[in-house]
């Protein structure tokens, strides 16, 4: 009941708790992924256990992962590995104290220590990565990315099965952020802002260009384009399926043609090919490899007349 009253005191408005007046050892938790970070606008579930001696010993949490590992504290397991409950090693001050710990310090570690900006200097060891790594940052923002599409199937997940006693409340909150979500999807997409700073004002890592740019500032690697249009047609689904009303971005028709323009290229050049030769994409197919031959074809004659002219 002590728990349950700083709980109810103590609460920011982005974690959200239910308790059961019949099991007072359950507890269900769930997080929104803070602006600034590539979370953001995510949902974050977590099932919590109070062992009999509590709080002797820590509360037992299991992460509602769906299988991803969006964070190197919290596994495709469920497993939640953080010092504060004794999974983790750390400084004395940093574990379970029986007489000061609390359930809610649990629950803002996570959100503050854990779901943060950059995910992946949360990885055991990261301080000796400069000695064997060159460009660690390049590392972290390819798991920025990655975290942010797991986010993105996640509420795809939550929005077709959401945890018991929080339908109402996984419902509500994505016909709110369905617009904004698909909002930030296209940004990432375009190179407009990099992945985790949709909506900030500032930050080392926002892109100078306007939404208005036609122009691209930041790399978008090809590995991101692929899992977005794995993940997001699910998402745009779900969100109309859960009353949101939303259209497919305008890049995902671009780029899943351009995937399917480059892997009929490489089979045609491979003899590989069954598409109907009468096609509109096979016939732009083949004529860019008969204009790539043609030019490499006609810089070799211009090389021959150059060497031509200088041996006259």
């Amino acid at each position: 009941m002590k728990e349950w009253k700083i709980l109810e005191q103590s609460l920011p408005e982005s974690i959200y708790v239910r308790v059961y007046e019949q099991r007072i050892d359950l507890m269900r938790a769930v997080i929104v992924g803070a602006a600034g970070t590539p979370y953001h606008d995510g949902l974050f579930f977590f099932d919590i256990a109070f062992p009999s001696d509590y709080p002797k010993h820590p509360p037992k949490l299991n992460f509602r992962s769906f299988g991803h590992r969006i964070n190197p504290n919290l596994y495709n397991t469920g497993k939640v590995c953080l010092s504060l409950l004794n999974t983790w090693h750390g400084r004395k001050r940093e574990l379970w104290d029986p007489c000061e710990s609390t359930i809610l310090q649990v629950l803002l570690s996570i959100q503050g220590l854990v779901l943060n900006e950059k995910p992946f200097y949360n990885e055991p060891g990261i301080e000796s990565f400069g000695r064997f790594v060159f460009d660690v940052e390049t590392r972290s923002r390819a798991y920025s990315d990655n975290a942010f599409v797991f986010t993105l199937d996640i509420a795809s997940h939550l929005l077709r099965k959401p945890p018991r006693n929080f339908e109402d409340f996984v419902s509500a909150f994505f016909r709110q952020r369905a617009g904004s979500i698909m909002e930030a999807c296209d940004e990432y997409m375009n190179g407009r802002v990099r992945v985790g700073y949709f909506g900030c004002v500032s930050g080392s890592d926002l892109s100078s260009s306007s939404k208005s740019s036609k122009m691209s500032k930041i790399e978008v690697s090809q590995g991101f384009r692929e899992a977005m249009m794995g993940v997001v047609p699910r998402l745009v689904q779900a969100f109309r399926e859960n009353g949101a009303s939303v259209v497919d971005p305008d890049w995902k028709w671009e780029v899943s043609q351009n995937l399917v323009q480059v892997e009929e290229y490489e089979d045609i050049k491979s003899g590989k090919w069954k598409g109907n030769k009468g096609s509109v994409m096979f016939k732009k197919v083949v004529e860019k490899i008969k204009k790539a031959f043609r030019w490499k074809k006609n810089r070799g004659k211009n090389k021959r007349s150059e060497g031509e002219i200088s041996r006259a």
